[in-house]
């Protein structure tokens, strides 16, 4: 027994270790695509030569957004080493491009008022670091929804001769996956929208007067919005009705939550103080309490997760 015990431990751990190297090498390669997508920054410069730390904010959050998207892909049930990895590095290269897509789509739209590579790179603009940091992040999570659970069917069935190359079970993951970004791409730029519409100001206009604590929020609600609708595209694949009534739903509960959360923060977590006053209507903006409005929405999200 102790033998088969030591058997199955050393295997297990050979597994992990050949998984590790998998998503270290995805991280190379997120990286390299990052200064593909940004061909006119130097990240080298940006943080150790500027010590840009609006810079260092964005990428750091694409680096955790990246290893959010990857981590959809190694969760899940195992088809054996090999194809696990051959799964592992295809999904992933294509949740790595879903995620520069997705950065290069919210900066045009959900902050299109204002160039972001401009207030990132030249005026270090913090508060914008922020909500590209968010931006990947939230990105993130939708790809690990779209790419976990049984929608995704092993690829590599058509290497090893288990499927022929025009059956579409081996593809749907990959069309699923697109799917499913897409799904999630056009909640969170509704989310931006329907978040500035319920805010006494304009986010976006303090934003770009480098209002951190404002950016600080907004985040948090790109963030939160993101995490539900990630639950709501993980698991097994029910069919589009079942899976567009899921996402409704949590969608829903999380526009439902935004209003609901910043109330809480104004009148639980900073009682006896107006929230928008601490963010908008002072000399300088409280940081802090953009924070706790952060908070307030993804502690919110997450509740909700545990929950539903």
């Amino acid at each position: 027994m102790d033998h088969i015990l030591n058997s199955s431990y050393i295997n297990d751990t050979f597994n992990a270790v050949a998984y590790i190297f998998m998503a270290f090498f995805l991280f190379w390669v997120g990286k390299r695509a990052y200064q593909l997508f940004h061909p006119t920054i130097d990240v080298q410069n940006e943080l150790v030569i500027k010590d840009n730390f609006a810079f260092s904010i964005a990428h750091t959050g694409y680096f955790i957004g990246v290893l959010i998207a990857i981590g959809g892909t190694i969760v899940g049930e195992t088809n054996g080493l090999i194809a696990d990895l051959f799964d592992m590095l295809v999904y992933g290269l294509l949740s790595i491009l879903l995620l520069n897509i997705s950065i290069f789509i919210n900066a045009k739209i959900i902050l299109r008022q204002f160039s972001v590579e401009k207030e990132i790179c030249t005026d270090r603009n913090e508060g914008t670091g922020l909500v590209e940091a968010a931006s990947a992040i939230a990105s993130g999570l939708v790809i690990s929804g779209a790419v976990s659970g049984d929608a995704i069917a092993p690829l590599w069935s058509l290497i090893d001769g288990s499927s022929d190359c025009f059956s579409y079970g081996p593809y749907m993951g990959i069309i699923n996956t697109i799917q499913f970004w897409l799904i999630g791409l056009v909640l969170m730029v509704f989310t931006a929208w329907f978040y500035n519409k319920i805010l006494p100001y304009n986010a976006l206009d303090e934003i770009e007067k480098d209002n951190v604590a404002v950016g600080f929020g907004f985040a948090g609600a790109l963030v939160a919005i993101a995490i539900l609708v990630s639950h709501a595209l993980s698991g097994d694949f029910e069919g589009w009705i079942a899976t567009f009534t899921k996402v409704g739903f949590e969608m829903g509960i999380g526009l439902i939550l935004l209003p609901v959360a910043r109330l809480l923060a104004d009148k639980i977590l900073l009682p006896g103080q107006n929230l928008t006053d601490e963010l908008v209507n002072q000399d300088k903006a409280n940081i802090g309490a953009g924070l706790i409005e952060a908070f307030s929405y993804i502690g919110g999200a997450i509740l909700v997760t545990w929950c539903i």
